[in-house]
């Protein structure tokens, strides 16, 4: 029961899960065919820096405030994530009569607009976001990503919450 106590091993196991959904979302794009839209792009960037951060906090092994401030920064990356995620996921249960048209591809974005553009654009989405490829159990791929994020805000917060281990001198 102390080993669930530890802040290091919670913020470890944080980042396994961020990256085991990098590999798996790899494995998919590499391996399964699956070409990642802009939006799966933006998820894919919160995805590592949640990860990031959940690794840094494994390194660091802070002090209480300093597990909520690294809880704070999951919140933020993971929340991103589940923010981009959901609009994803909303564009996908749009009826095809209103589903916005395609759109060019990120590399072109990039090249063609400022960043802060390329963002907006990306975040209002297009037809080749609302395209279903692949889904399990009925969710689709953003619904599943929608629900690994929350899980990660959960799992942060649980690792800011618990107590640290008592030792005993």
């Amino acid at each position: 029961m102390l080993v669930l106590r530890s802040f290091r091993l919670l913020s470890l196991v944080g980042f396994l899960a961020c990256a085991g959904a990098m590999a798996f979302a790899l494995w998919l794009e590499h391996f399964g065919g699956l070409e990642p839209c802009p939006m799966c792009i933006f998820q894919r960037i919160a995805m590592i820096a949640a990860g990031v951060v959940f690794l840094v906090a494994a390194l660091h092994g802070p002090g209480a405030a300093g597990r909520w401030v690294y809880a704070l920064l999951v919140w933020l990356t993971a929340g991103a994530g589940a923010v981009i995620a959901g609009r994803h996921v909303w564009l996908q249960s749009l009826p095809e009569d209103q589903v916005p048209a395609c759109g060019p591809t990120l590399d072109f974005l990039v090249d063609a607009l400022p960043i802060w553009e390329v963002v907006t654009t990306v975040l209002s989405g297009d037809g080749n976001c609302a395209i279903i490829d692949w889904s399990w159990m009925g969710l689709s791929l953003p619904a599943w990503t929608l629900v690994g994020f929350v899980a990660l805000m959960i799992w942060a917060l649980l690792a800011a919450i618990l107590p640290r281990p008592t030792t005993t001198v």
